[in-house]
């Protein structure tokens, strides 16, 4: 699924395929994962334990200061999928 992965000290992040299990998720985030919601159908994956882990400041989103690596994902139901945001209107979001 197609994914934007921004990773600390990056000014927006990039638009990649990754894959769509769990495994593959924790992989990128490098620990357990949390889903904060950002919109109706897009989610931030991070890591869970980024705070106690003392993970690098990412950026700030809808308020949600996020440490460490993060991936902004689609969501349809339960499901994860392609995201609905492009660089563009994600930089948007961000500060």
């Amino acid at each position: 699924m197609k994914a934007i992965i921004k990773r600390p000290h990056e000014p927006v992040g990039r638009l990649r395929r990754i894959g769509n299990s769990l495994e593959q998720l924790q992989a990128v985030i490098g620990g357990y994962i949390e889903a904060v919601t950002i919109a109706e159908d897009a989610v931030i994956i991070c890591d869970e334990e980024g705070l106690l882990k003392r993970l690098p400041y990412n950026c700030n989103v809808c308020g949600h200061d996020l440490v460490g690596t993060i991936l902004v994902l689609g969501v349809d139901g339960d499901e994860f999928c392609d995201v609905p945001l492009t660089l563009a209107e994600w930089e948007r979001w961000i500060n």
